[in-house]
């Protein structure tokens, strides 16, 4: 088969304004990027509209190496939904320059079930990362020459919170040092680098109602506590304003296609492992304004990124999906059933067979929040069909709805099961109320363990010392209302990468909690989890390149 760039330079791209106006998005509003590419203003989003368009949640089984599809399959589900006649619309995140170059390579979907034009939402697309990373910098900058210039006053900060950002995975930024060679270049202090979807500016951009919503919470971020233990925010600086002129056209959701001309919103980019994994508000509003079906991608698995969507998303936009789609590969449920990874490609139904818990623990999770749910097996070439069998007779079994997805190698035509699947579930049985894990009112430790325990199975939740220090400031804060975001490894339950399956009775050790007082949501971090990746032995760089005007090397 092709490869992703070659087909998706074979496809027949519309003009953006053609594409607008397929779903009666006035054009003379539209902001052109090129020919293919356009920002929408965030004005055009219609609550009422809103109300009435049915949001379906993308989400997937714990992924391993193996990987799982779930933006091939939200894009495939699109496709499959328009061949059926219904006007549907995929909501996704933009890719990092991180693991686009780093493990991963791209991420705008695969095959035949891609949005486009794929090279430039790779790469620098808008430019919405960069104004991120800027903003974030620029705070930074700002901060440290407020110390400096301030210091002879007396003035000083006992702790500084706010780190920098690079949308590149580099492990030797993690902890540096800054200001040395001489008073002159500022005050020497330790810090570090995150990557940019690590950034509360990222988070900030994607929980943001509107521009005045950006910047009440800009405003309120945390940098830092002064000597007498008062808490130091960018309003404090009087720089708000300059922020969000940064951001003033990344706030903006950004129109591309799909491989077969379907509208997309493709909006922020924060990781689901380190942060809440969604994308924009602002990007899923517009889409439910403009399409009657919406198909959103919540990162990694269930666990995380949905976990989160729920608990954060949903409970800041007062929206809720109308069913949750669970995407399972053979492969995926093999590993998780201790098959090891150079035997995945061959027969194993006792392997799916094992693997089948982990689906079933993910299944149980959904339903915790009221969703109906429906699998969607992504089919790959080495799939049997006896396996196939199989993971449709637990769905059955289970009382879940089942579709095999092809969308990767048919396009719409290959999702179509899928689409007239969830549809007709919708119909029959839209999700009840959601029903979140935790209380607005309940304690920060009691959101943390709710969720350790009810959903990823842990037997007890500990704290390390500079954890609980944390606790006691977001107390003293008041901010113990905020949801709470627990940065852990994607391949597990727990925070051990190599407990595949399902993991039961452990303890979650929270070795560190950071305030996004901006987000308004706790970030607690659990085990090893690093909020800047590094690079592999053989980075996906070492493949991408220009061949006779043409870049190569992308997926």
């Amino acid at each position: 088969m092709k490869s992703d760039i070659e087909i998706a330079r074979e496809c027949e791209l519309k003009k953006i304004k053609d594409i607008a106006r397929s779903i009666n998005i006035p054009t003379d509003e539209i902001s052109n990027y090129g020919r293919y590419i356009a920002k929408v203003p965030a004005h055009l989003i219609d609550e009422d509209k809103v109300k009435k368009s049915n949001l379906i949640l993308v989400t997937a089984i714990t992924p391993t190496k193996a990987g799982i599809g779930k933006t091939t399959v939200s894009i495939g589900l699109a496709l499959g939904l328009n061949k059926i006649g219904k006007n549907a619309i995929v909501a996704l995140r933009e890719p990092s320059l991180g693991p686009c170059f780093g493990m991963k390579g791209g991420a705008a979907g695969g095959g035949y079930a891609q949005v486009l034009p794929m090279e430039n939402i790779n790469l620098h697309f808008t430019g919405d990362f960069h104004a991120i990373t800027s903003a974030h910098n620029m705070i930074s900058a700002l901060l440290d020459n407020y110390l400096y210039q301030h210091e002879a006053e007396g003035f000083g900060l006992k702790e500084v919170l706010w780190k920098r950002v690079l949308d590149v995975n580099d492990r030797s930024l993690r902890n540096i040092v800054t200001g040395l060679g001489g008073r002159t270049n500022g005050i020497p202090r330790e810090t570090g680098f995150d990557i940019t979807p690590a950034s509360e500016i990222m988070a900030i951009l994607c929980l943001a109602k509107d521009e005045e919503d950006l910047r009440r919470r800009i405003d309120n971020i945390l940098l830092g506590y002064t000597f007498d233990d008062k808490p130091f925010t960018v309003g404090d600086m009087g720089v708000t304003g300059a922020i969000v002129v940064l951001l003033k056209d990344a706030i903006n959701p950004n129109l591309v296609q799909t491989t077969e001309n379907t509208p997309a919103f493709v909006h922020g980019g924060p990781f689901a492992n380190i942060a809440h994994g969604c994308n924009s508000i602002l990007a899923t509003k517009m889409a439910m304004t403009f399409g009657d079906y919406v198909i959103t991608e919540a990162g990694f698995g269930a666990d995380l990124g949905a976990e989160k969507f729920y608990n954060i998303k949903c409970r800041t936009a007062g929206i809720a999906p109308k069913l949750t789609v669970i995407v399972v590969t053979l492969k995926g449920l093999k590993m998780h059933g201790g098959v090891s990874e150079d035997k995945i490609n061959e027969p194993n139904i006792v392997g799916v067979g094992t693997g089948l818990h982990n689906l079933d623990k993910h299944i149980d999770n959904i339903r915790s929040f009221g969703q109906h749910v429906v699998v969607a097996l992504n089919r790959y070439s080495t799939d049997v069909e006896d396996e196939i069998e199989a993971v449709r007779d637990y769905c059955q079994n289970k009382c879940v709805c089942f579709a095999v997805n092809n969308a990767f190698v048919e396009g719409g035509e290959g999702a179509v099961d899928l689409a007239k699947v969830v549809v007709d579930t919708i119909e029959k049985r839209p999700s009840e109320e959601l029903k979140f894990t935790y209380e607005d009112n309940d304690s920060t430790t009691e959101k943390i363990e709710k969720i350790a325990t009810r959903l990823y199975g842990a037997a007890e939740v500990t704290y390390s010392l500079k954890a609980r220090k944390m606790l006691k400031m977001i107390d003293s804060l008041g901010l113990s209302g905020f949801p709470v975001c627990i940065a852990k490894t994607q391949y597990s339950f727990s925070a051990d990468p190599k407990a595949y399956g399902v993991a039961k009775g452990f303890e979650l050790h929270i070795k560190d909690i950071v305030i996004n007082r901006g987000a308004e949501m706790i970030v607690a971090i659990a085990g090893d989890i690093m909020r800047m990746p590094g690079l592999p032995k053989k980075p996906q760089a070492n493949n991408i390149d220009i061949v006779n005007g043409n870049i190569e090397g992308l997926s």
